[in-house]
């Protein structure tokens, strides 16, 4: 296969390290494998700063009821809580990615971990919906200086080989854990606390993580000399916001109009975008890398599974306490063991990467996601047992804990080590796309099969003539709505609640047979388009040949082209 010859003139080798290679216990070197001084206390702190940013995604969902009742907040203000960290976050990551590469990333990360403090704190005293929506993007906007300069940082201080897998592996399960945990430790809070005390979760992480990256953590890396192309990273903020945005309102009462718009917004953004990336002298997205079947693959693997993930909790935190009647505690509590699934198969993750390639590892993380799917489909109902709803959480919580790592692996090992924070945020977008893409499609689909359900009950009923429209409207809207209705008329109380819960069953597998079929269609593209691992190794080694073969030219012939 002849060498990419349109790469840019910024790429380079990407083991040029200023830092010592790895030794075993005895002293002797480890196969010449580059990686930082200090190695476990910069892991430790990459990971703890990944976590603070996590974590702050997860808190809002569990404290939604008390903030609306504490705020009077509408259901389209909610929803703009819920998405408003994801928000942040998704629409800087790209822009913010490119200015640590070029201007310093630990610079960048300790920024995002020291505004992390103040932003929490608005979140948590925020007076107004308003005001609580404005810190939450404000947070994301922290976590978006943050998250993806911690696997930039990863994959610039460790060489190309088996401990930066395995170190990707960690910070991948943990920090993805922590999406997991973070509701947990909300619901916890919230049994003694006020709303805003889930927003202070991640101060003390942030506390911990910003003095562990100011003494550990190496600084001006394999960074970046070119100017930063700001025109093409306005672009992607208001590209990434929109769809991320309308995405996000979709399925919100009365919002289908205003999310269209959006979407179409971004629809135009994402042309102009990609015509204005062909044409810059150094873009801010690479096309020309992001081509690479190495790149694109993992990244649509990763929005599927980080989108499964988040998909089946958006709907699952809602069966366990609608259905089942769990306490927002125990609903919280119920989703660990996906957590656990993540943590301990990161290791193994990172030995299959090693042993039996990317492509490999990942398909046998969707062998694990797609049983979840089926396990609840076929058994969550009313009346289901925890045994069940543990199953479904640790399967696809090992599915993810397998397929992430060589996902992140393979999006950061396919660029030039200057570039690494394109794939890096192309990492995170994996998480807020494929979440906010997947949490929109199946929640769409809850409401529809939801509302179909009822509306059958409905017209199968003795007395269906004698429900008014205003009243199906309101069985049929949501389960909320019908709870509410059911506490007006409590003489009806127990058939609307039980017919409530039986709509939701019905809407909530059909959540779940889509989910199973984005999963299928991933595994396809997957096993169809990504090579096996001695593929691979040569596509590596022939991005590597390339990228120093356009370093070289570059540098023969100095460049005097702008951002």
């Amino acid at each position: 296969m002849a060498a990419v010859p349109s790469l840019r003139a910024d790429a380079a080798p990407r083991n040029t390290l200023p830092v010592s290679t790895a030794t075993t216990a005895g002293g002797a070197a480890d196969s010449g494998e580059v990686v930082p001084r200090r190695a476990g206390l910069v892991l430790a702190a990459l990971i703890v700063s990944a976590l603070v940013c996590n974590i702050n995604l997860a808190v809002a969902n569990v404290a939604l009821p008390d903030i609306g009742r504490a705020l009077g907040s509408t259901q389209t203000q909610l929803t703009l809580v819920a998405v408003g960290c994801t928000l942040g976050l998704a629409m800087s990551v790209l822009y913010l990615g490119a200015v640590g590469d070029r201007y310093g990333r630990k610079m960048l990360l300790l920024t995002g971990l020291g505004l992390t403090i103040p932003a929490s704190a608005v979140s948590a005293w925020a007076p107004t919906t308003e005001v609580l929506v404005a810190g939450r993007i404000f947070t994301g906007i922290a976590a978006g200086m943050a998250y993806p300069t911690t696997l930039a940082l990863i994959t610039a201080l460790w060489g190309e080989g088996p401990k930066r897998v395995r170190a990707i592996a960690l910070w991948s399960a943990v920090s993805a854990g922590g999406a997991v945990v973070g509701p947990v430790l909300a619901g916890l809070l919230l049994e003694d606390f006020w709303w805003g005390s889930v927003f202070l979760i991640a101060v003390p992480l942030a506390v911990i993580g910003f003095v562990l990256v100011l003494l550990a953590v190496p600084a001006h890396v394999n960074e970046s000399t070119k100017a930063v192309d700001h025109f093409g990273g306005i672009l992607s903020v208001v590209m990434i916001a929109a769809l991320v945005l309308g995405i996000g309102i979709i399925s919100a009462p009365g919002k289908l109009t205003a999310a269209l718009i959006l979407i179409a917004i971004a629809a135009v953004v994402i042309i102009v975008f990609a015509w204005h990336e062909l044409r810059a002298k150094n873009p801010i997205y690479d096309l020309h890398y992001a081509r690479r079947r190495l790149f694109w693959v993992p990244a649509v693997a990763g929005m599927i599974i980080f989108g499964s993930l988040v998909g089946s909790m958006f709907v699952g935190q809602q069966f366990l306490q609608n259905v089942l009647g769990y306490s927002t505690l125990d609903a919280g509590t119920a989703i660990l063991p996906a957590a656990v699934g993540m943590v301990l198969v990161a290791p193994l993750s990172a030995r299959l990467v090693v042993r039996i390639g990317s492509r490999d590892t990942m398909l046998l993380g969707y062998a694990f996601i797609l049983p979840a799917f089926i396990v609840m489909l076929v058994t969550w109902g009313e009346g289901t047992s925890y045994a069940w709803v543990g199953l479904g959480y640790l399967l696809v919580g090992i599915g993810a804990g397998l397929a992430l790592t060589p996902a992140a692996r393979s999006l950061t090992g396919s660029v030039p080590v200057t570039r690494v924070g394109m794939a890096s945020g192309t990492a995170d977008l994996q998480r807020d796309l494929g979440g906010s893409i997947m949490q929109a499609l199946l929640g769409t689909l809850l409401t529809i099969g939801y509302a179909t359900a009822f509306t059958s009950q409905i017209d199968a009923s003795p007395a269906a003539d004698q429900v008014s429209e205003a009243t199906q409207s309101a069985l049929t809207q949501s389960y909320s709505s019908a709870a509410t209705l059911a506490e007006r008329y409590p003489e009806y109380s127990e058939q609307i609640i039980n017919a409530a819960r039986e709509s939701f069953v019905d809407g909530a597998n059909w959540a779940y047979a889509a989910g199973g079929i984005a999963v299928i269609v991933g595994a396809i593209v997957v096993a169809l388009v990504y090579p096996g691992l001695k593929g691979e190794k040569a596509l590596i080694s022939e991005y590597d040949a390339a990228d120093t073969a356009v370093d070289g030219a570059a540098r023969a012939t100095p460049s005097t082209a702008g951002g």
